[in-house]
Formats: C-alpha cells, sequence, structure tokens
C-alpha cells in the first residue's frame, strides 16, 4: 500500500458557542457510554456528497495526516494524526496551537515515518471521560537494524490540562517485530464488549506470503485483547473465548488472513465489521462480518487475494470471502481504503451508508449491507480530495476524511 509518501466538529445548524452547553450531559447523568449526544438541531437533507475543509491555514497540519478520531461523548474536540508521530487539536473546528501529544524524534520520541511507517492509530478508551486512557499504534526502530517494531502503547492525560497529554505516561501494551517498512495495519476501535480489537498488516516485504496463515504470528491478523486487566507479566490480558485462547495459536489472534487492513471500523449500531483490506496485484476487497461471524474468521491471504487463487491449490472450505471487489485492471482501484457507517443525525439521507475510497485513483464509493447480506455499491461522482488517508466517524457518528497533504475534512450533504 502507497500511503506514505506517498489526518470538525460541529453540529447542524449551530455554531461552536451555542452547541457547547447543549451538547454537555446533565448535571445529573454521569459521563458513560451509555449516555447519547443530542442530535443535531437542523438535519440536512440530500444525497450529494461534498466534503469541507476544515484547516484553511497555511501548510497544512505540517505533515501527512492518517486518521481523525474523537472521545466517546465528546462533540468539541477531533484528535488529528500526524505520520511524524504529532497528534494535532481541533476544539469547535479551530485548530490549537499545542499538540496534543508529540511523539515525533524532533521531541525525543519513538515514532520512526517514511514509507508506510509512522504514527498509525489512535483509539480512546470508552470511559476515557473518566479514566483519560487513549492508545497509540506506531511504528519505531529501523529495518537495516533489525529493530524495527510496530507498537501499541497505553498514554493518559494529565488533570492539569484535558489537551495536552504527557509523552511520558505512555507505555508499552504490545510490541510484534516487524520485518519490512510496509504493510502495517495499525487501525484500532473498542467492540461493544469492552475489548481493544487492533488490525496488524503481514509484514510486508518480499518473503510475506504465509505469515497471514501462520497461527503462531500475530503479522496479518485481527487481534482482540482486555485492557482493562493485566495478566501477570503483561499489559492486558487474554479475553477467554478468543479462539487460541487455550492452544493452538497465539493467543492475541482473533481473525486470520489479512494482508493490509489499512482502515476498518465498527458499525455502532449492528456491530458489523467492516474492513478494506488492500490487494497485491489484483483485487482491491472490501469485507464485512456481522458480530456471528467474527470469531475465528480466515479472510484468505496469502491463499486467496479476494475471491481469486493466489497460492494453488485454493481450496474454499474455512474461509470468509469479501462483499466486494474491486480489478485493479478494470477499475484502477490499487490501496482500498476502508471507511465508515454514517451513523450521525445531521444527514439523515446518509444513515446505514458506508462511505470509503481509493487512494491511488482517488475514487470514493458507498455501500448499503442490504437484509440478505449483500452489497449494494455506488461510486461517487464529483470533485473529491485526492489522496485519502481515512474516513472515520467522531463521537456524534459524523464522518471526516484525512489527505496525504494534511488536511481535514467534513462529509456533508448538498440538497
Amino acid at each position: 500500500m502507497r500511503l506514505l509518501p506517498l489526518l470538525l466538529v460541529t453540529a447542524c445548524g449551530k455554531s461552536p458557542s451555542t452547541a457547547k452547553d447543549a451538547d454537555k450531559p446533565p448535571p445529573d447523568q454521569p459521563p458513560v457510554d451509555a449516555f447519547v449526544l443530542p442530535p443535531c438541531a437542523n438535519p440536512v437533507s440530500g444525497s450529494n456528497i461534498t466534503f469541507r475543509k476544515l484547516n484553511e491555514i497555511p501548510n497544512n497540519l505540517g505533515g501527512i495526516a492518517t486518521l481523525a478520531v474523537s472521545p466517546p461523548l465528546d462533540a468539541h474536540r477531533l484528535f488529528v494524526l500526524r505520520v511524524d508521530g504529532v497528534i494535532r487539536l481541533f476544539k469547535d473546528e479551530v485548530l490549537q496551537p499545542t499538540p496534543f501529544l508529540d511523539l515525533s524524534p524532533d521531541a525525543g520520541g519513538p515514532v520512526t515515518s517514511g514509507n508506510e511507517q509512522g504514527l498509525l492509530g489512535l483509539v480512546f478508551h470508552p470511559q476515557f471521560a473518566t479514566n483519560a486512557q487513549f492508545f497509540v499504534y506506531y511504528t519505531t526502530g529501523s529495518v537495516t537494524a533489525g529493530t524495527l517494531r510496530d507498537v501499541l502503547a497505553r498514554c493518559s492525560v494529565g488533570a492539569s490540562d484535558p489537551d495536552v497529554a504527557d509523552p511520558a505516561s505512555c507505555v508499552e501494551v504490545l510490541s510484534v517485530d516487524d520485518p519490512a517498512v510496509n504493510h502495517n495495519g495499525g487501525m484500532m476501535e473498542f467492540g461493544k464488549d469492552g475489548y481493544l480489537y487492533l488490525g496488524l498488516g503481514d509484514g510486508g516485504g518480499n518473503n510475506n506470503l504465509g505469515r497471514s496463515q501462520n497461527p503462531n504470528l500475530l503479522l496479518g491478523k485481527m487481534l482482540r485483547i482486555d485492557v482493562d486487566n493485566k495478566a501477570p507479566g503483561m499489559e492486558y490480558s487474554i479475553p477467554a473465548d478468543n479462539p487460541f485462547a487455550s492452544g493452538g495459536g497465539l493467543p492475541e489472534i482473533y481473525m486470520l488472513g489479512l494482508r493490509n487492513p489499512w482502515r476498518w471500523s465498527f458499525d455502532r449500531e449492528t456491530g458489523d465489521m467492516w474492513i478494506g483490506d488492500v490487494g497485491a496485484a489484483t483485487i482491491e476487497e472490501l469485507d464485512v462480518l456481522s458480530p456471528a461471524e467474527q470469531k475465528g474468521a480466515n479472510l484468505g491471504w496469502s491463499i486467496w487475494e479476494g475471491s481469486h487463487c493466489f497460492t494453488a491449490p485454493c481450496d474454499t472450505a474455512g474461509f470468509t470471502f469479501p462483499k466486494s471487489e474491486r480489478d485493479r485492471a478494470t477499475t484502477g482501484w490499487a490501496a482500498i481504503i476502508g471507511g465508515q457507517v454514517y451513523r450521525g443525525t445531521c444527514f439523515p439521507d446518509l444513515a446505514g451508508w458506508y462511505f470509503y475510497a481509493d487512494d491511488i485513483r482517488n475514487a470514493y464509493a458507498k455501500a448499503h449491507l442490504n437484509t440478505d447480506r449483500t452489497l449494494e455499491v455506488i461510486d461517487l461522482v464529483g470533485k473529491f480530495p485526492a489522496r485519502p488517508t481515512s474516513l472515520h466517524e467522531d463521537a456524534r457518528g459524523e464522518l471526516y476524511l484525512t489527505d496525504v497533504s494534511g488536511f481535514v475534512y467534513r462529509l456533508e450533504v448538498t440538497p
């Protein structure tokens, strides 16, 4: 995936100043996940997609933007990852001068960037409002020195300033040796079960075949861990119902057969998992798995590339195949950017539609999951931002796009 060298937040019809008080939980309501943020005051009908740029500033964010995320229940803050290790903060769409967190080498941080390396993932703990914990995922070390690693770290925000985190608070939770600079994955989400899910690429390089099918390697897998309970000598524990919790493979593994799930997401309403898995030579694939289909699923790589045989013999038994595929030769898609199902309230006509894109072709599409679990896919027509890197939701379910040029956009509609 050639993403690297090649990441908005107001309610509809409200100014930032008038929206603040209305969005706060009532005094008698604790700030927990069960609380629902109020809907948009003035929803807009229509399905003509546009992207409104947030940061009209010189030199954009100062580097490649890879993801935009907000904490649960926080309708006013949007945190944007920069690939070099810096996290910038927007408050009511105003870029703050001080970074939220700086893990870049310039600040003495551990992040190694370049090619497909860098600060690639961020997720806030479901109880962030009370425990101040969040998790980052980045690459560190050197391929030439044989020290390259993919790292999941837990960090926290201090009590003095909720808009600034201390790099010294970050503790490595999980570390995976990585043989090459590409196929690093990095997308993280918390499931409805409270566990942390992390998508890892197959490690890239010239000898990546077979890693994703090897249950004794974490590369090329979807991991699922319990970050709230620590096993002896570890910063996490293993959920008892993970497929290999009792043996037969590494216990962190929840799904197998991924190549580079650069961006994936849960549908907050249904729990469906949508994965954009970047292809090798022929197919860009979009996988959709219901909660019942996720545990132990094998998505096929490197036996299958999508539904095409890649390493013969290709027996179909035991594999989960994509809901949608893009043939590189005929469509031009070559680096799928998995997105998100829209569950916001500002644009009701978009409800239930999944939005995603392709970084190389600069193409955009939407998909709807039918009752029979087939997909209706529609290519979007219009002038959209080039070189997208992510489409991700905020606390309200509104969608934001980041791009290689370091800009952030809000997905909106016109009648």
